[in-house]
């Protein structure tokens, strides 16, 4: 059976949300990232609209220089608890499509729709169908690239954006890839591809034609081996439903250096709480809590820590993120000043939740099932292990039934109510 890998992008989408929600924005330039402060702001683009792309603004720009080159522009901060909720959506309609999705990230996906064609006719159909789809479901466009090899759809669905289509035939994967500059292969950095410029490969079908021998370093290596591959359109890897997030992360970068203890410690609860809605939405379960932050000159330094069972609940990452940061204020800033602070969760835990219960009913020194509970503990005696554990888990279950409350009057009237800490 042909392979038929579809990889779909949303066009421009924190910016496309903004746009749905503010509708008189959809003809100015419009960038979503930090603040400008009127060309001194610190941090980078997160995106922004075409139309502020015509200006030379992109991602990932230093927002200062987003600011001189459109000064004009809006400038608003993310609003993640919106994104994510238009990625879900989306990301079901992509299910209606296929069972096999590998998210990338909120706005992006493969899908395989092998042996679909039945169902939904040849691949121009299928585009077609998905990309409706999602226009009339979410307002929104979607660019896609349709091909037998996983990477190709990838450079396909960015072939003609916004809102494009492009199928690449089984067979022609080779003749398509020829022509592009050598930086749009996956994995081609920018010290590789200046290799590569500075032994005469310009385009990926510079380097397939090349003899291995002829590319630095003789063209050994598993590196090179992999962007060969590539560029001959070589490349087997299928689509990964179960691909594993490694971690999750919030941080900011102040315009003003900080150096007063209680302003630090507020803005580490405000990651907190913007961080544990993004757990509880997305469902990532890690152990390990990793508190980052940047002194004035750009030295930077983390410190974390790893629990027993996955940070579930934004009362456990605060106080867990709150306890780093004090040992950090008391023995090693000696009031410093402070550019950045981040916190992230990692260590995903991918098994099963235990069974809080099963050791209840254990048998010990005795046949009976109930010797170990509270009603036949000998008089004088503490909480045992299980009692605590049983605590443990009944506090968790409460506080994520809480903040869950919480997401959804938030989600339907702005974030007017925060937990009280």
């Amino acid at each position: 059976m042909a392979r038929r890998i579809l990889h779909a992008d949303m066009d421009a989408f924190y910016a496309a949300v903004e746009e749905l929600d503010h509708p008189e924005w959809k003809t100015l330039p419009l960038v979503v990232g930090a603040d400008p402060r009127k060309g001194s702001g610190r941090g980078v683009v997160s995106t922004c609209n075409y139309v502020a792309r015509k200006f030379g603004i992109r991602s990932a720009m230093p927002v200062s220089r987003a600011y001189a080159l459109c000064p004009q522009a809006i400038f608003i901060p993310p609003r993640m608890e919106r994104y994510i909720e238009y990625s879900e959506r989306i990301m079901n309609i992509f299910r209606k499509y296929s069972p096999t999705i590998e998210p990338l990230s909120l706005d992006e996906a493969f899908m395989d729709c092998s042996g679909t064609h039945r169902l939904f006719g040849d691949d121009e159909s299928l585009g077609r169908r998905i990309k409706d789809d999602v226009r009339s479901e979410t307002g929104l466009t979607v660019s896609i690239g349709i091909s037998a090899i996983k990477f190709v759809a990838k450079i396909a669905s960015d072939f003609q954006k916004p809102d494009g289509l492009v199928i690449v035939p089984q067979g022609k994967e080779r003749e398509f890839l020829a022509p592009l500059e050598i930086q749009r292969l996956w994995g081609a950095g920018p010290r590789t591809c200046k290799q590569l410029n500075e032994a005469g490969v310009f385009t990926i079908g510079d380097l397939a034609a090349r003899d291995p021998a002829r590319l630095p370093g003789g063209g050994k290596g598993k590196h090179w081996a992999h962007l060969i591959a590539l560029s001959r359109a070589e490349d087997p890897r299928e689509v990964q439903p179960s691909r594993e997030r490694k971690s999750i992360g919030e941080e900011r970068t102040f315009f003003e250096d900080l150096s007063d203890s209680e302003a630090l410690r507020q803005s580490i609860r405000k990651l907190c709480r913007e961080l544990s809605y993004r757990i509880r939405k997305t469902g990532f379960q890690g152990r390990t809590v990793t508190l980052k932050f940047r002194y004035t000159g750009f030295e930077t330094h983390t410190r974390s820590e790893t629990q027993p069972s996955p940070v579930l609940t934004e009362t456990s990452l605060r106080g867990i993120s709150l306890k780093l940061w004090e040992q950090i204020d008391k023995t090693e800033r000696q009031d410093r000043s402070i550019r950045l602070l981040g916190v992230q969760v990692s260590h995903a835990d991918t098994s099963d939740q235990p069974d809080l219960f099963s050791s209840l009913f254990n048998e010990t020194n005795s046949d009976s099932p109930l010797s170990s509970s509270p009603m036949h503990r000998p008089a004088g005696k503490g909480k045992s292990e299980d009692d605590s554990v049983l605590e443990n888990s009944r506090r968790i279950a409460r506080d994520q039934k809480l903040e869950s409350t919480m997401d959804r009057i938030n989600e339907k009237f702005g974030e007017k109510v925060k937990r009280g800490i």
